[in-house]
Formats: C-alpha cells, structure tokens, sequence
C-alpha cells in the first residue's frame, strides 16, 4: 500500500526530498507556494528540472501539489473565480514541469444566499479550464467538510460535479476521512465504512478516485467542522481506519495524511497507517484535539 504524508518543503523544492525520507513517505504532497497568499509558484525552470530529476532517482513514490487555501472554484465574485482558476493553473504548470502526479483542489462554495446548482456550474467550468492546463497531470477535486455553501461534500454531490465538469478524464477524485465524517459518514464504525464505499460503488466513482487524505477528525460525527488530528487520536479511531484501509478503493491509490505536527509525527502517522493496512491493531492512542 502507497502510504505517505504531506511534507515540508523548507524554502525548496528539494526539500521536499529530505523531508519525505525523514518520514519514510512513500507518497507526497507539498505545497507548490504559499498556502495562504495569492502569489503563483515562483520556481526557476532549471530549478523545477532539477526536482524532476532528483525526485525520480530518490525512488520515493508519487508526488501531490496541493493548491493554495485561497483558491474558490466556486466563487460567486467573477474576479476571485478567476483569481482561483489562474492560481490553480499556475499549479498545474509547476506540476507539470515537476513530475507531480496531480494537484489537489478543494470542491469550493457558492457563497450565502447562492443556488447550489449555480455554484454546481461555476465549480464545473473552472475544473474545466485548470484540467485544460495539464498533459499529464490530473487535477484532484477534494470533496470538503459540508460548511455553508459547499458544492460537493457528499459522494452523490461529487458524482453530480464530476458529471457537470463533462466526464473530463483528467479530473478526478480525492476523499479526505475527515471531512466525510465531518460531512456526517460513518467512518468510525466497520459497518459504517462497508456502507460508505458500497455509495461510492454505487455513484460509478470507484474508477475516479485518485488519492485519499487519511486524516483523524477532532470533532464528533457530522458536525460539517474540519478539524485533523494524528491517526487513531480522533473520533474515527484505528477500528475505523483499519476497515477504511481495507476497502479495494483505498488499496489501488495513494494515501497521503495530512496531520499537524512535525516530521516525527507524520512517520508515526505513515506506520500507523501501515500497521492498520497490515491488519495488525493495538491499543488505540490517547485521543488529542489538535488540529
């Protein structure tokens, strides 16, 4: 099983290498510039081949561009969608000359007072023209926690996106433990988790899942807040991540955690994650509220 973490990359794209070695990740993500700020990647083109050619030879696995918390493919402003959708591309593009796999885009939301099937359509059209940037990378849409506007939180509401986004190939899935709990999923029973992945059958996106964030969640079930926590340290538990880990979907993509802490806490994380894909379960951690 692919298993990994979100790493940092320390002021450079290098850094990314050491960092998913110090955590033994066998799959990556990194932030392509700043995750709260406007600024497009600014990485020299001789500097992005380097990468390119020192993450192949390291070995490690796949590698993930996460897009800037900034960006709202949903937005109701024109100008911030279209701030949003130029931001994104610009991703797409160090992806691109970087070897990334794909890059990871949050579902958006339309806004207060704003139709869902407006923002549906807005959503849709600018995964549209970040996909039209890519050859070879695939843009991920991350499904988010259910908050006021949310276009897609739910699996049918992401069948009804990606459906709205014309079938385009190279967008495609990414589900995040968390926010489906938070969105209401029973991911913290074994039942819970048959059921959960039975609708995801059902809604024809088993084919279109492309990675998993494995992130505990801090608050209870459904309550539509995104709060991640250390694996097996939450309300979804290690029962809920050993069913999670054992559904066929999961198995066939990359999982990549994104909890708080440092270096030594994401490799705790990855061999949690580990052990559970393994089968083997032991007591389960103290629970923590940080997020």
């Amino acid at each position: 099983m692919t298993v990994g973490a979100h790493v940092p990359t320390r002021g450079s794209l290098m850094g990314a290498i050491d960092s998913a070695h110090a955590c033994g990740a066998a799959a990556a993500q990194i932030w392509g510039s700043n995750p709260r700020a406007w600024a497009h990647p600014n990485v020299p083109e001789a500097s992005v081949k380097a990468f390119r050619s020192a993450w192949a030879a390291a070995s490690i696995g796949p590698l993930f561009l996460h897009a800037p918390y900034m960006v709202n493919i949903a937005s109701p402003n024109d100008g911030f969608r279209q701030r949003s959708v130029d931001l994104a591309r610009a991703t797409v593009e160090l992806a691109e000359g970087s070897g990334a796999a794909g890059i990871v885009v949050h579902a958006g939301a339309a806004g207060a007072g704003t139709a869902r099937a407006t923002g549906l359509r807005r959503a849709a059209g600018s995964l549209l023209a970040i996909a039209g940037e890519a050859d070879r990378t695939i843009v991920l849409v991350e499904l988010t926690a259910g908050t006021a506007g949310a276009v897609a939180s739910t699996l049918p509401e992401a069948r009804e996106l990606l459906d709205a986004a014309e079938g385009e190939e190279r967008i495609r899935l990414c589900i995040d433990t968390c926010h489906l709990f938070a969105a209401g999923y029973p991911l913290d029973e074994p039942d819970g988790v048959a059921a959960s992945f039975a609708e995801l059958r059902s809604t024809g996106l088993e084919e279109r899942l492309g990675l998993v964030h494995a992130n505990d969640s801090a608050f209870p079930r459904g309550q539509r807040r995104d709060g991640h926590t250390h694996i097996g340290a939450g309300h979804i538990g290690e029962a809920g991540f050993a069913a999670i880990l054992a559904q066929p979907p999961v198995r066939g993509v990359p999982v990549v955690c994104e909890t708080p802490g440092r270096l030594e806490d994401a490799a705790r994380n990855i061999e949690t994650l580990r052990r559970l894909a393994d089968g083997s379960r032991r007591r389960p951690v103290r629970r923590t509220t940080a997020c």
